[in-house]
């Protein structure tokens, strides 16, 4: 059976890491989110300066994710591909605004 939903490390650099996400299989988000919470786990995202999400999410995946991470990071971005760029999402940091555009 494939996994309803994917998330790997792909970088981590100067304390902001990039995680990339995916949908496997079809599934409802009642399933998604169940899966994607232990997925996560998973990696261990134990903190940092930031971290950045690109690839696909829903809704309420994003909600989880925010949950899982905005308090163990300075920041969170996610990326917007009509921008090309990682917008900050959630910041603890004063260096760092919602709204923000990283590379």
């Amino acid at each position: 059976m494939q996994p309803v939903f994917t998330a790997t490390i792909t970088s981590e650099t100067d304390g902001v890491t990039t995680v990339r996400t995916d949908f496997g299989e079809p599934a409802t988000n009642a399933v998604i989110v169940t899966e994607a919470q232990s997925v996560l786990e998973g990696l261990h995202l134990d903190g940092g300066r930031g971290i950045r999400f690109t690839g696909p999410l829903s809704i309420p995946l994003a909600f989880v994710i925010a949950h899982l991470v905005a308090h163990r990071y300075g920041f969170v971005a996610c990326f917007d591909p009509k921008l090309s760029q990682f917008v900050v999402v959630i910041s603890h940091d004063p260096g760092v605004r919602v709204g923000d555009l990283i590379s």
